[in-house]
Parts: structure tokens; sequence; C-alpha cells
């Protein structure tokens, strides 16, 4: 596929023809340039990315910074190549007048506050999934990316995906006629996370920075590295996590580019009696009601158990899309199946679309001026969807949603949740 047939299929994908028109305008970097990356939060995806851009041919990761000092040494080291300054604080990077971008993979309570003071200063931004901890958020780093004319890529990496490519360019073709209705699951068996008590962070870790402008609450040690994904004042369920990659996949194979009008849900924590606030079961329905005629009308729906990792043909995570003319079943795990109407198999030929990895798309849209193929506002479709599914479990009732003032309508409870309350803290840019 040419350069300008993956721009037209990013378009019909979902990106918006204004995020295209305004990505010209920023400065491209030189081929010839040395592109210098801040890799921000050194968990295990932190640490995958750094090593990741850091094996570019010309780009070399400059920092990595985290409030935990002993993390943030061990990727360091793991990096290879130059080794990178260590900051613990991340203003040290955005201060920095040579660093051109920043890879964001920390807790989700800090994605858009890193992400906005990183385009305040400058510097493109690769954020992972979820983009935002609340719808709020979401609209905000669109605003920023805007304005400050940056690139912003969105960690949801199947939209690089060759097998994924390659499933929704059928999709799009009509190889199962129109597609009403896709399924987004995530069926998977997670530990629990027990019951602990307030302590001592550990030696080396900056606590009260790593809490940041989130509600402070004490240190306690399943809520932080990594099981903070199950607590409402740092993360956003698995919904929001490993969910939010299916759901991406739903909406792009569905072939909708607005928020729904609808959602309506249920689910609880089913299987395990511990301290994490998130549902282990989930089940969420998004209606797209078009015109209101049918045909016209699209249903997505989310399918979520973390005790029961049983899920259609046996994979796991995946999407199956259901259309007028057959089905799809559709998994990163390396699935592409389609049936036809009386369900029998269609036969798909392999393709490998010459997407770049999602790493490299972000670079090339850097030094080219070219849109990612998960500009932000792709990012924040999705992530909405993960946090419309968290407020109506949440609330226990249907709701409906503007998509124009991304607000909750007749619902004073669960619009509250639209956004969050946040501390006074350094890392509060404005409008949060």
């Amino acid at each position: 596929m040419s350069l300008e047939d993956r721009r037209t299929f990013l378009r019909r994908a979902g990106a918006g023809a204004a995020a295209i028109a305004w990505f010209g305008s920023a400065r491209a970097l030189g081929a010839n340039e040395t592109l210098r990356v801040g890799a921000i939060g050194c968990g295990g995806r932190g640490t995958s990315l750094a090593r990741a851009f850091q094996g570019m041919e010309g780009v070399q990761v400059a920092y990595v910074c985290d409030p935990d000092q002993e993390r943030a040494e061990k990727t360091a080291a793991a990096v290879g190549g130059t080794r990178p300054w260590i900051a613990t604080d991340m203003r040290k990077v955005f201060d920095d007048e040579g660093v051109d971008a920043v890879a964001i993979a920390t807790p989700d309570h800090w994605h858009t506050p890193t992400a906005l003071l990183a385009c305040e200063a400058g510097k493109h931004v690769y954020v992972e999934k979820p983009c935002s901890h609340n719808i709020r958020e979401g609209r905000l780093l669109v605003d920023a990316a805007r304005r400050h004319k940056r690139v912003v890529q969105h960690g949801t990496q199947s939209r690089t995906h060759p097998m994924i490519v390659q499933g929704i360019r059928a999709l799009r073709g009509g190889i199962i006629g129109d597609v009403l209705v896709a399924k987004a699951f995530n069926v998977q068996h997670r530990a629990p996370i027990g019951r602990e008590k307030p302590s001592d962070p550990p030696p080396g870790v900056d606590y009260d920075l790593w809490v940041g402008p989130a509600p402070f609450v004490p240190y306690q040690k399943n809520r932080f590295h990594y099981t903070w994904h199950w607590w409402f004042n740092f993360g956003t369920g698995d919904m929001g996590n490993d969910g939010s990659h299916e759901v991406d996949i739903a909406r792009w194979g569905l072939g909708v580019d607005t928020h729904p009008s609808k959602v309506s849900g249920s689910g609880g924590k089913y299987a395990y009696d511990d301290d994490q606030e998130f549902p282990d079961t989930q089940y969420v329905e998004f209606e797209y009601p078009g015109d209101g005629k049918p045909g016209n009308i699209r249903l997505l729906i989310f399918e979520q158990r973390l005790w029961s990792p049983y899920g259609l043909e046996g994979i796991d995570n995946g999407n199956a899309f259901y259309g007028t003319k057959g089905w799809m079943l559709l998994s990163k795990r390396g699935i592409l199946k389609v049936f036809d109407a009386r369900n029998q198999p269609i036969e798909v030929k392999e393709e490998k679309p010459d997407f770049r990895d999602h790493q490299a798309d972000f670079i090339h849209a850097i030094r080219t001026g070219a849109t990612p193929q998960a500009e932000i506002e792709i990012g924040h479709l999705s992530a909405t969807l993960c946090h419309l599914g968290n407020i109506v479990v949440r609330v226990g009732r249907s709701l409906r949603f503007d998509p124009k003032t991304e607000t909750i309508i007749g619902d004073g409870e669960a619009n509250a949740l639209v956004r969050r309350e946040y501390r006074d803290h350094w890392a509060r840019p404005k409008g949060l």
C-alpha cells in the first residue's frame, strides 16, 4: 500500500480531516537529524518503549524518568547504546530544549497531565493507552495537540498491526456486507490483588511525586506498581488496560468516528473478594444511532471476565464483527477468520500491508509531518468508550451521552465522573 493509500485508509478509518490538515504546519525534523526522546515511566512497558526507540536509526533516548530511583536505574541500564540521563522529576526532561519528544508510560492518572505539559514545552508525544484518566482529559489533550501543533500518537498498537490492518481493510471492502455489530472481548485470568494496609513506601521512591495531581492517599503495596490499574484514583480498570486495545479495534472495524449516544451495561466483582475497586466482570453496550434508520444504526459490545479465560474459538482477547453477509473473527493473537452468510469459511489471502510498526510510525510522523496511524483524536474516541463503560457499571444504570458536548445527559451523578478532582500540585496544567 502506498503512502497516499495509507492516508486515505486512515481518513476512512476514523481520523478527522481537521486533524490531517494541521499536521503539515508542524515543523518536520530532517532525516539526518538525531531525534532525542525522553522516556517517562520506567515499568515494563516504559522499558520496552525506551528500548524500541533506542534501537531505531537516528533516535536517541536522552532521558529516562521515574519517581522510583531503582526502576529508573534499571531502565537506563537496559536500553542499550549511549546511557541516558536519569531524572525523577519530568520537568528536567521538559526543560531540555534538545529533547524532541517524550514517550509516556506512567500510571493512567499521569498520562494526560504529562502529555499536556510536554505539548506546552514543545515536545511531540507518544502516550500509552488509555490517553486519559477521564473523558474531560482526553478532550483537553486533543485540543492541546492542535494548539501546539504537536504529533501525539496513542499507544493502541493494533493500528499498525499487519493482520489487524488487513482485517479492517477487508471489512471496508464489504467482505461480510454492512457491519452492524462489533464485539470486543477481554477474557483472561488475572490474580486477585489481596488486601493490604497503608505502610511506608519503599526506599528511593518519591511517593508524593508518584501520586502527583491525583487526590492523595497513603502508600499501600497493592495499589502501587502495576496494581494501581484497579484503583479509581490511579487507573481505569482492565477495560482501560487490556480492554482498550480490543475496544479500539471494534470501533475501527465498526466504522464509527464519533461518540455513542447511549450506553448500557452491568458488572461488578463477581469472583474476587479483594481490595480492587474496578469490576472483574463487565458487559457494556454502546449504541451509535446514525440517522436512526435501520441499516444506519451500529452497536458495539464489550465483554470482560478476569477470572474466565475462555473467548470465541479459544481466543482470550479479540473481536467479532457481524455483517449482513457474514461475520469475522479478528485477534492480534494472529487470528483472521471470515465466514459467509451460511457460516461457511471464506478464504482470506494473507497480505502484509506495508505499515510501519507503531513506534516507527510516530518517528516517521515527526520527521515528515505525516499523520500517525493512532493520532490522538482516534485515541480519545476509543478511550472515551472505556471511561463510559466504567461509569455505567459504577452508577448501575443506562446513560445517554451527548457526542458534541461530551457530557452525560440528565444524570448529575454520572456526569460528575466525566472529569475528576485534582489536588494542588505543580503537574496540574491549566484547564484541569
